[in-house]
């Protein structure tokens, strides 16, 4: 019954992380259940988002710290869902007919600095073609499909996934 229960309240997701500033713009689909309790995205502890974000930026420290620490970099960190019924954190249980998307448009006309899109793992980025008026967004604005950092793409290795992240991210990931 618990489960039902779940599934009849939508997920909600957050707020953009954001600088005016902000050059990137990183999507996930819809924050999981242990992220919504702690009110951060990525919390998961098998989520290798932040140890990427570390390694391609330096980011370390609390979550308002990292959080900090991408805006900083010029990095915004965003969902392309802003609400949709799903049983548990799996993507592939998001609930499609209740899936709303935030407002990209408006949120781009404000950072206006943006020039790549990376897409955390396939949904993501299927989820915006989906759901996001793509005539909207500037064909100036790069979009790129990233591997999934979540623990449930566990069929990559680490080493693989920040491969990938180092080289769509280019000369921004540095170090």
């Amino acid at each position: 019954m618990a489960a039902i229960n779940a599934a009849s309240k939508p997920a909600e997701g957050f707020p953009p992380i954001a600088g005016s500033d902000a050059r990137i713009l990183m999507l996930g689909s819809l924050p999981g259940q242990r992220s919504i309790a702690e009110e951060q995205y990525y919390a998961h502890p098998q989520n290798v988002f932040w140890p990427i974000m570390r390694e391609l930026f330096g980011v370390e420290g609390s979550y308002a710290d990292r959080c900090e620490q991408l805006v900083q970099n010029r990095i915004a960190l965003w969902d392309v869902l802003q609400s949709s019924l799903r049983l548990g954190s799996m993507d592939a249980n998001i609930q499609l007919d209740s899936a709303r998307a935030n407002d990209f448009e408006g949120f781009l006309a404000a950072h206006s600095e943006i020039r790549l899109i990376v897409f955390n793992g396939r949904k993501a980025e299927a989820l915006f073609r989906k759901f996001v008026n793509n005539k909207a967004i500037s064909d100036s604005i790069q979009r790129v499909g990233l591997p999934s950092t979540s623990p449930a793409y566990a069929a990559m290795p680490f080493s693989e996934k920040l491969r990938a992240w180092r080289g769509a991210l280019g000369p921004a990931a540095n170090r």
